[in-house]
């Protein structure tokens, strides 16, 4: 009963950082007096001083102190953080400049294609062994793939960006033995420069905007925001097994989809059999998530 109540309560968690990703995805559009860079410097510079409080409360700090002595001793080892912050920095800039630029749509579509490309760069990189249901997953997700590229044309920079890219980011903190928050700190730091960059390039220390009391308003509320679904994303994860884990990552792709719509984006009808070839494909792994889990039930 208590591993169920602690399901559930994962469960719980994972859905409100989803919804609150999708919040602070419609959130952007308040903020239309700032450019996306600008976003993106504020919310790297809110998030890490609260990611940091939560990592010291959870009681990892230990895992940033290790990272911090691998600098010091590991030859190259700081270049794979540069990269690794490089990465995570690109997804998180586009997931703040695609909703007030037109590309919602497409960045929702790169979420939905990203786990299919994680079960295809496991097979390649790690050698894990696909099963029948991950096959099909993917060759649903290739004919939608080949419409894009043939028929509607719609294949564009932020679908791919997101597909391919977080596959390598997570690719590479396996390889570097960096998959845990203290990776994402790291990430977070690194990033710091390029964010003062931004926010100083930008209107609000420019009093160039007309009311900027107003403004700061809205950029704490996107501090708090993105802090709090970082939160509720982490202390969702020990409350889960890896299966439930992953089916739970199409929450947010779902959301992203039906902010975009409500934002004024359109699927035109060229672009239908890509989706439905995508989401044919998200089905099959979610049948496969869910046999898993019953099978674990019943052990």
């Amino acid at each position: 009963m208590h591993t169920q109540s602690n399901t559930v309560l994962g469960i719980t968690f994972n859905v409100i950082a989803s919804l609150l990703f999708a919040l602070m995805f419609a959130y952007t559009t308040l903020l239309h007096s700032l450019q996306g860079n600008e976003i993106y410097g504020w919310r790297i510079l809110l998030t890490l001083p609260c990611l940091t409080l939560f990592i010291i409360v959870q009681g990892n700090w230990s895992q940033v102190i290790t990272i911090y002595k691998r600098l010091h001793n590991e030859r190259y080892f700081f270049l794979t953080r540069f990269l690794s912050s490089f990465l995570i920095g690109i997804q998180l800039w586009l997931f703040m400049w695609a909703p007030s630029n037109g590309y919602g749509l497409d960045v929702s579509l790169g979420y939905f294609i990203m786990p299919i490309t994680m079960v295809i760069l496991g097979r390649i990189a790690f050698k894990d062994k696909m099963s029948r249901l991950q096959k099909l997953s993917c060759f649903f997700a290739i004919l939608g793939i080949i419409n894009m590229l043939v028929i509607s044309k719609t294949l564009t920079w932020p679908t791919l960006l997101i597909c391919l890219g977080y596959p390598v980011y997570f690719w590479l903190r396996q390889k570097t033995n960096t998959n845990n928050i203290g990776g994402v700190w790291f990430d977070m730091v690194f990033s710091l420069p390029i964010s003062f960059f931004f926010i100083l390039q930008g209107g609000v220390f420019l009093g160039e905007l007309g009311s900027i009391f107003d403004t700061l308003w809205l950029i704490l509320g996107l501090g708090l925001i993105s802090a709090l679904a970082l939160g509720f994303q982490s202390l969702s994860a020990p409350h889960l097994n890896l299966s439930l884990f992953g089916l739970l990552v199409y929450v947010e792709p779902v959301l992203l989809l039906m902010v975009s719509i409500l934002l004024g984006e359109t699927i035109k009808p060229a672009e239908w059999p890509t989706y439905i070839g995508i989401w044919l494909a998200v089905c099959a792994l979610v049948a496969e998530g869910i046999i898993s889990l019953r099978k674990k039930r019943f052990v």
